[in-house]
């Protein structure tokens, strides 16, 4: 969900790779401890959304999203949520074009992550991203933004590699 400090994801990498390799006494050990986290994370119950729209080769889809513009927001992103409505999701902006790297850490659903160029057009879709994970999810280009939406939502929707976004974040052209 947020970009990875080094430090953080040396330690989270050891956590997962000891978690695999023993995944009957980790999983329940990463729950426990997103939990308690997640008791400390203050969730709007009602964020402002705004319309997002994804012109796909079948048509265009119609989309309401929170947008993370604030390090703080972008760092929370969607942890500790339960549910993810249809078409909804979170729109992270970076400001400027980077290699992005997010990671699914007290993320308790599983997540589709469309990762976004300046000109608006997907890059890469990373699809099912797995709950309570520290794996690195790379953008593998510089990239404008995210869009957090729910896991196999890209699937369902047909979205693809070049689609599309229209959001005041993306100037037509």
């Amino acid at each position: 969900m947020s970009q990875i400090p080094s430090r953080a994801a040396l330690a989270a990498k050891f956590a997962l790779a000891f978690t695999l390799a023993f995944p009957l006494a980790g999983l329940p050990g990463l729950a426990r401890a997103a939990e308690a986290e997640c008791a400390q994370i203050k969730i709007n119950p009602n964020p402002v959304l705004d319309p997002l729209e994804i012109v796909t080769a079948k048509g265009v889809l119609a989309f309401q999203v929170e947008v993370a513009r604030t390090n703080e927001q972008r760092t929370q992103g969607l942890m500790c949520r339960k549910t993810l409505p249809e078409r909804g999701g979170m729109l992270f902006d970076f400001k400027v074009d980077q290699p992005v790297y997010m990671w699914m850490k007290n993320t308790l659903i599983p997540l589709d992550m469309v990762f976004i160029r300046a000109d608006g057009s997907i890059a890469r879709i990373a699809a099912m991203t797995p709950p309570l994970s520290t794996e690195t999810i790379s953008s593998g280009e510089p990239v404008r933004a995210v869009l957090e939406i729910g896991g196999g939502e890209a699937r369902r929707q047909g979205l693809k590699a070049g689609d599309k976004i229209a959001h005041p974040m993306f100037p037509a052209k």
